[in-house]
């Protein structure tokens, strides 16, 4: 990087880079696809939005179908090793 940047900052770099990279995901992915926000002027205008489909569009996303499919374990080799009897 250069003379001014000690070797000790890269981790803290790396750590808010991925940080920082993380909340522009999240805030990119609410502004476009999220059903409350409105950004187009015709939705803006119309006080009751009727939009339940998008919305579970929006809250049933294709990650979450992913982990309803999988156990609800975040180790299961350790999980299996202590619950085996001996």
């Amino acid at each position: 990087m250069g003379r001014w940047m000690r070797p000790e900052v890269y981790p803290l770099l790396a750590a808010m880079t991925f940080v920082t990279s993380l909340c522009t995901f999240q805030l990119v992915r609410n502004v476009l696809q999220n059903p409350d926000v409105r950004v187009n002027k015709a939705h803006r205008k119309m006080a009751v939005l009727d939009n339940r489909e998008e919305g579970m569009k929006y809250a049933e996303h294709g990650f979450r179908k992913f982990l309803r499919t999988r156990p609800p374990e975040i180790m299961p080799s350790i999980n299996h090793f202590f619950s085996q009897d001996n």
